[in-house]
């Protein structure tokens, strides 16, 4: 399995834009509950050790598996939905299969790789708000209403989003994606495949959701070196850079208990620095962007 010479559409986050010895390729589905629930380890791993990896985002949905014709192949995925936010902390709510079902999840796929034309930030922050549509507000996302809010709201050019999903560049774009699923024989979603800097090394893959200290693992056992830890951001900074965050991702990040962000989060409840969203699984905290000073 040897990393796919691609370079040039690699994202950046929010840690630089320096050569990094690490890639990591990070195959998801949009509409995929353990792919969410991933968040929180990706997050903290971005934080502590972002400074020696780039990451790369492949969409690869499982296409055959979302055929949503029988009234029970929804249930299904409703059930499947249900526990795995009650197992993982990151609230999906089911009935959105019931109620709202995602009619096209080829088109939410075409979508994230049009929003990724106008930039790799601007295509994580569309992925991010496209997952908080669909997870918490159940929202039907394969809807170009919905998406074009969604564009909106993450600071895109909606106009040129629209021109572009229906774009060649889009539609070639997911199906490179699709190929480096294939090359890379990736049979689970979500999977992570990390490489090095010589291109003639095999990559390591992990299929599933491990705990952290597995990518942190793995991470290290990588790098010719022994890597420095960076500490995380104090909460405020944390929520202000983010936005919109679960208290599971903030009690990952940080190596809390879930009461213990609760009662961190009510000192800057109380000081209006965050608005509490209640989820049908846990809470989301949103920082208030008055106090964005």
């Amino acid at each position: 399995m040897r990393k796919h010479n691609t370079h040039e559409s690699a994202p950046l986050h929010c840690f630089g834009k320096e050569k990094k010895p690490i890639e990591i390729y990070i195959f998801i589905d949009p509409l995929c509950p353990e792919c969410w629930a991933l968040e929180p380890v990706i997050k903290k791993l971005q934080i502590e050790y972002g400074r020696y990896f780039t990451v790369r985002h492949i969409l690869s949905g499982n296409l055959a598996m979302i055929n949503l014709t029988t009234r029970q192949k929804q249930a299904n995925i409703a059930e499947l939905w249900e526990k795995t936010a009650s197992r993982t902390g990151m609230s999906c709510d089911g009935t959105l299969w019931l109620e709202n079902p995602i009619s096209s999840p080829h088109i939410v796929s075409i979508a994230i790789k049009a929003a990724e034309l106008q930039g790799q930030k601007a295509g994580l922050r569309f992925l991010r708000r496209i997952r908080e549509m669909l997870f918490l507000d159940k929202q039907n996302i394969s809807e170009l209403n919905v998406l074009k809010q969604c564009a909106h709201i993450s600071g895109l050019d909606v106009g040129e989003f629209e021109a572009d999903i229906l774009s060649e560049s889009a539609a070639k774009a997911f199906q490179c994606d699709l190929k480096i699923t294939s090359e890379m024989e990736v049979q689970e979603i979500p999977s992570l495949v990390f490489f090095n800097e010589n291109i003639e090394d095999e990559g390591i893959k992990i299929s599933g959701v491990y705990s952290y200290d597995i990518y942190e693992q793995i991470l290290t056992e990588m790098l010719p070196f022994k890597p420095e830890k960076t500490p995380p951001p104090p909460i405020y900074e944390f929520l202000k850079f983010f936005g919109l965050v679960a208290t599971k991702e903030i009690a990952v990040v940080y190596n809390m208990t879930v009461n213990e962000v609760e009662k961190e989060m009510k000192k800057l409840l109380l000081k209006q620095v965050v608005e509490r969203i209640p989820a049908k699984y846990g809470v989301f905290w949103k920082f208030k962007e008055k106090n964005n000073e």
